[in-house]
Parts: structure tokens; C-alpha cells; sequence
């Protein structure tokens, strides 16, 4: 009976100029070997199939760069915040310079949820960068 901590051998055939990408990838992005590479490719899938579903709890991080002086930007971005049917798990805000600030928010709840209030702050006068970085739980 194997666990959930066994790792299991398995060969996969693949055409050479596909096998060169993957050996290149390997190298550029520091990995210690393809298993490595192969598995993080496999766990990314696994959290985009996940979003893609939307009916499992998920989290996010929404990271965004705004200018701290556009007038009542920093309430509308608390006030969607406090009003969104997620949970806001953590925040962090970084002073970059005079005029910008850096922000994390990390969410949990449903996809679609968490969707929704990345794209209303997002859209928001005074924000100038919006990215949300997906993640589910993942038992691999």
C-alpha cells in the first residue's frame, strides 16, 4: 500500500525538440533536475484547474501599487475590502516612494469572489498595477 509521501518512477516519452524546451527551462530557471520542473508544471495546473472549477475554497494574493495621494483611494480600497463576501486573511503596505504605495492583500474564499474584488480594486483611480497570484490547497 503506498503513501501519500511515496514517490513513484515513471518514464514519459517526449520529442526531442519538446525535451530540449524542458532541459532549457530546467537551466534558466535554477531547478535541480526535470522531476523538479515536471511536478512544479503539474502543481501549477492543478491550482488553475482548481480556480477554473470555483467550487472549492481557494486564496489569493492581490498585489497592488497605488498613489497614496489620489483622494479617498485608501478608504474605497478598505471599504471593498470590508464589504466583499471573502476573508481577507492579511494585509501589508509598503511605502515606495512619496507618492506610491505597495500593497498585498491575501484573500480566501471562492474563485469567483476573490475574482471579483481583485478586479474592483484593480480598476480602481490611483491604482496603477493589479496582479493576482492564484494558489489552492494542494495534497502533492
Amino acid at each position: 500500500m503506498s503513501t501519500p509521501d511515496d514517490t513513484i518512477r515513471f518514464s514519459v516519452s517526449l520529442p526531442r525538440p519538446l525535451l530540449d524546451e524542458l532541459d532549457r527551462r530546467v537551466v534558466s530557471k535554477g531547478y535541480a533536475s526535470r522531476s523538479e520542473l515536471v511536478r512544479d508544471l503539474i502543481r501549477e495546473r492543478l491550482v488553475e484547474e482548481t480556480w477554473e472549477r470555483g467550487d472549492a475554497e481557494v486564496a489569493g494574493v492581490l498585489t497592488i501599487v497605488y498613489d497614496h495621494h489620489q483622494r479617498e483611494l485608501t478608504q474605497h480600497i478598505l471599504d471593498i475590502q470590508h464589504r466583499q463576501f471573502v476573508h481577507v486573511v492579511a494585509t501589508t503596505h509598503v511605502h515606495l516612494d512619496h507618492h506610491n504605495c505597495l500593497e498585498t492583500i491575501i484573500i480566501r474564499g471562492q474563485p469567483a469572489e476573490i475574482e471579483r474584488i481583485s478586479l474592483e480594486i484593480g480598476g480602481l483611480k490611483g491604482v496603477r498595477f493589479s496582479d493576482l497570484t492564484r494558489a489552492s490547497r494542494l495534497g502533492h
